[in-house]
C-alpha cells in the first residue's frame, strides 16, 4: 500500500478576538461534529462552471476555470477590515518545507496539501481535522525548488493530488482512503507534479514539473473514475522544436542571438526536444465556452546554455491554447525564444475582458518572469497590449558569458508562479514582483540522468538591495494604478474581494496583508511568524466570510518555513 489515512489528530490552535499570537495557549480540543455529521458533498462539473458565483465555496485552484482568484462576498470591506481577527489556525504538524497550498473550500470542508504531497481534510467552522492521507514515495523526488504542492482538485466524490514522485492518486473525499494511483512519469529522470490538479467536465488535468533535469514536458488528462489517461499534450514538440529563429521577441525586443551558428548547429543537436525541458508548473485556466485550455510553458533544458538546443525551443517560454477535450493545439504565443536566461511563463492565465478601441473582447493575461503583464485576445492569442514594467529591467535579453552578466530581473522574476487575482469591479490585476539583481555566468555541462542540468549559473548579487513589488495593473491601458514597495520578493499570490479589499502574504517577514483594491493604501496586516508564500482564499461558513491562508515559508527564497494554515474573520460578536 502506497498510502496511509488517519484522523482524529487536530493540529488546531483555537485563537479569539482580543489575544496577539505570541501570547496565545495551545488549548485542549473541544468536541467537534463527529466525521458522518459533516457534509462531504460532491462537487458536480455544473457547481465548477458555476464556481465563481459561488461566494461560500472556493472550489478550485483559481476560485473558477478563468483564474481571477475574486470573490462576490462583501462581508469584509475597506472599512472593516481592520477589525479581522484570526479565527482558527490549523497546524499541520509538518512536514516543514515550501508551504504554497491553496485550500479548497466545499460547503464547510477544507481540504489542503503539506510540503511532500500529504493531504488533509479539515472542519472549516472549527480546524478540528476529520481525516489525512500521508503520501508514500516510490522514490526520492528529484525537485529544484523546494519538496512544493500547490493544492487538491475536489470533484465527483474525490480528492486529487499530484505528487513529487510524479503520480496521481485519487482519494475518497469521505475517508481520506486512496481510491486509485496513477504513475504519470519517471521520477528518477526528474519528473515531478507540484501543481493543483485541475477538474474539468469529466478529466483531471495535470502538468509536470522537472525542466531543470532534462525531461520533456507534457500536460495530461485522466479519467476521474480509474486513473486511465485520456490525453497527452507534449509541450515539447518533436517536430518545429526551432520555431522560426526568432532574433527578437514578438514585440521586437532584441534576444542577441548568434543565428546563423545556431542554424549551423541545428543539425548536430536535432534530437535536443528528447530532453527540452518546458515544465508546466501551475493549474491552468478553461474557457469553458470555446471548450479552450490555456497553460503556461516554462523553461527549456538546460536552462541557461542555449548552444546545445539551436531554435526558439517550442513551446517553452509560452501560453499555449489546446482543445480542452481533446488536448490538441490551438494557438501559441512565445514571450522569449530561445530563453537562456531562466525566465519561464509560469504565473497561471488569468481570463477577463478588456476594452480594444472602444469595443470589448475576451482576454487572456500572464504576468510575466520578464516584468511585464501581457493581454491576449483569447480567440487568437494576439497581443493586445504589455503593460508597463512592473519590476526594474536591466540589460534585458543581454547574452550570459564566462565572467557574468548583470541582469535584471533575476532568475526568479519580475512574476514568479505567483498567483495574481482579477477584479471586474476595478478592471486590474494585481501582480507580486521581485526584484533580486543576478549575474549570469555560462559555463557548459553534459546531460545526466536525474541530474540538475542548469548549464550556467545565476547568482545573486551581494550587497545589492533585494525588495518586492505589490501592482495594481489597469488592464484597459497596462498602465499603473498604484504600486506597492515591499520589504522582500514576493512569492505568494493575491485575492481580490467585492468588499474592495486585495489580499496578499509573498514576502519573507511573516506579514499577511489588505491593501484597498482602488487606492493601495494598507489597510491591515497581521505577522503570522513565517512566510506567507502562498495564496489567500476567501469562503463562507453559516452565513459568514472569512479569509484563509498558509504560512511556511519558501525554499527558493529561503523564507523562514512554517506549518500553519490561518483563518481570519471579523470580530465574532458575543
Amino acid at each position: 500500500m502506497a498510502s496511509s489515512h488517519r484522523g482524529g489528530r487536530s493540529g488546531l490552535l483555537r485563537l479569539f478576538p482580543g489575544f496577539c499570537l505570541a501570547a496565545l495557549l495551545v488549548l485542549p480540543m473541544a468536541a467537534g461534529p463527529a466525521l458522518a455529521q459533516v457534509t462531504h458533498t460532491t462537487v458536480t462539473d455544473q457547481m465548477l462552471l458555476n464556481a465563481r458565483a459561488d461566494a461560500k465555496n472556493w472550489l478550485t485552484y483559481g476560485k473558477d476555470y478563468s483564474n481571477t482568484r475574486y470573490v462576490t462576498s462583501k462581508q469584509i470591506t475597506a472599512q472593516n477590515v481592520p477589525t479581522l481577527v484570526p479565527r482558527w489556525v490549523y497546524q499541520t504538524s509538518g512536514p516543514i518545507g515550501s508551504f504554497e497550498t491553496t485550500p479548497l473550500v466545499v460547503d464547510g470542508v477544507m481540504y489542503l496539501t503539506t510540503p511532500f504531497s500529504h493531504a488533509i481534510a479539515v472542519d472549516a467552522r472549527t480546524g478540528k481535522q476529520l481525516w489525512r492521507y500521508e503520501h508514500k514515495m516510490t522514490a526520492t523526488p528529484i525537485i529544484c525548488c523546494g519538496p512544493n504542492n500547490r493544492g487538491v482538485a475536489v470533484a465527483y466524490g474525490r480528492v486529487y493530488v499530484a505528487t513529487l514522485d510524479a503520480r496521481l492518486v485519487a482519494l475518497d473525499q469521505k475517508t481520506g482512503k486512496a481510491v486509485w494511483d496513477a504513475q504519470v512519469a519517471d521520477p528518477t529522470a526528474g519528473y515531478s507534479l507540484t501543481l493543483a490538479p485541475l477538474a474539468y467536465k469529466g478529466m483531471i488535468i495535470v502538468g509536470n514539473s522537472g525542466a531543470e533535469y532534462g525531461v520533456r514536458g507534457f500536460v495530461d488528462a485522466y479519467s476521474p473514475t480509474d486513473g486511465k489517461r485520456v490525453w497527452r499534450f507534449w509541450t515539447i514538440p518533436d517536430t518545429g522544436w526551432e520555431g522560426k529563429w526568432s532574433p527578437t521577441t514578438p514585440e521586437g525586443d532584441k534576444l542577441n542571438r548568434e543565428l546563423n551558428k545556431e542554424k549551423g548547429d541545428f543539425a548536430k543537436y536535432k534530437d535536443s526536444w528528447q530532453r527540452g525541458g518546458g515544465s508546466t508548473w501551475m493549474t491552468p485556466a478553461v474557457d469553458p465556452e470555446t471548450d479552450t485550455l490555456f497553460i503556461m510553458v516554462g523553461n527549456p533544458s538546460p536552462d541557461l546554455d542555449g548552444e546545445i538546443r539551436p531554435g526558439d525551443n517550442l513551446y517553452t517560454e509560452s501560453m499555449v491554447a489546446l482543445d480542452a477535450s481533446k488536448g490538441t493545439y490551438k494557438w501559441h504565443y512565445q514571450y522569449v525564444p530561445h530563453d537562456v536566461w531562466d525566465l519561464d511563463a509560469v504565473s497561471p492565465a488569468v481570463l477577463f475582458e478588456t476594452t480594444v478601441d472602444g469595443r470589448r473582447v475576451k482576454a487572456v493575461g500572464h504576468a510575466g518572469k520578464t516584468g511585464w503583464f501581457y493581454i491576449h485576445d483569447r480567440a487568437t492569442g494576439k497581443l493586445i497590449r504589455r503593460s508597463d514594467a512592473f519590476v526594474p529591467q536591466e540589460n534585458m535579453f543581454a547574452q550570459p558569458t564566462p565572467t557574468g552578466v548583470r541582469m535584471l530581473p533575476g532568475a526568479n522574476g519580475g512574476a514568479e508562479w505567483s498567483p495574481v487575482a482579477y477584479s471586474p469591479d476595478t478592471e486590474m490585476v494585481y501582480v507580486l514582483g521581485l526584484h533580486q539583481p543576478m549575474w549570469y555566468i555560462t559555463h557548459s555541462a553534459p546531460y545526466e540522468k536525474g541530474k540538475l542540468w542548469l548549464g550556467s549559473a545565476f547568482v545573486a548579487i551581494p550587497g545589492e538591495d533585494q525588495w518586492g513589488t505589490f501592482t495594481a495593473i489597469n488592464v484597459n491601458t497596462g498602465k499603473f494604478a498604484w504600486q506597492k514597495k515591499m520589504p522582500d520578493p514576493l512569492i505568494g499570490g493575491a485575492l481580490a474581494t467585492a468588499g474592495g479589499v486585495v489580499f496578499t502574504g509573498g514576502d519573507g517577514t511573516g506579514n499577511f496583508y489588505a491593501f484597498d483594491a482602488k487606492t493601495g493604501r494598507e489597510l491591515w496586516r497581521f505577522q503570522t511568524g513565517a512566510g506567507v508564500n502562498a495564496a489567500p482564499i476567501s469562503f463562507e461558513v453559516d452565513g459568514e466570510q472569512f479569509i484563509a491562508v498558509a504560512a511556511g515559508g519558501n525554499a527558493q527564497l529561503n523564507f523562514k518555513y512554517g506549518d500553519a494554515v490561518f483563518v481570519f474573520g471579523l470580530p465574532k460578536k458575543p
